[in-house]
């Protein structure tokens, strides 16, 4: 088997489908949820402790002097980001679980029976007595 028909294959397995589509749709929802957290929850959270606009925190380790520009720890982004990820995390958290409970209820009820094996079960049951 050539190199090109080995790569077919496995680019053509369902998995690396899903994959790919769940990384496309992940890096979109990523997207979404750094908007969501920028300019919605962010800024009620700097108006209500004093007006900070969180990516404007920095600390200066060197002023800037001359052609250098400053030194500066941007711990205001970094806040951002934790906000961030523990948005993605939450909501990955609730899907999850959703997903989850759908399958212990899919568990938990057994299917019914064909109507056809309840049949045979009954003259099975009558040719006993």
């Amino acid at each position: 088997m050539s190199m090109l028909q080995e790569f077919k294959q496995f680019a053509i397995k369902g998995n690396v489908v899903d994959m790919a589509v769940g990384v496309i749709i992940g890096a979109a929802f990523g997207k979404i949820v750094t908007s969501l957290v920028t300019d919605v929850v962010m800024p009620p959270i700097g108006v209500l402790i004093g007006g900070v606009d969180f990516s404007g925190l920095v600390l200066t380790i060197k002023a800037s002097s001359g052609p250098n520009s400053a030194v500066v720890i941007g711990y205001g982004k970094f806040i951002q980001t934790v906000v961030d990820f523990t948005i993605v995390a939450a909501v990955i958290f609730i899907v999850v679980k959703g997903i989850n409970s759908l399958k212990k209820q899919a568990e938990a009820a057994p299917a019914a029976p064909p109507p056809q094996e309840v049949l045979l079960r009954e003259i099975r049951d009558l040719l006993k007595k």
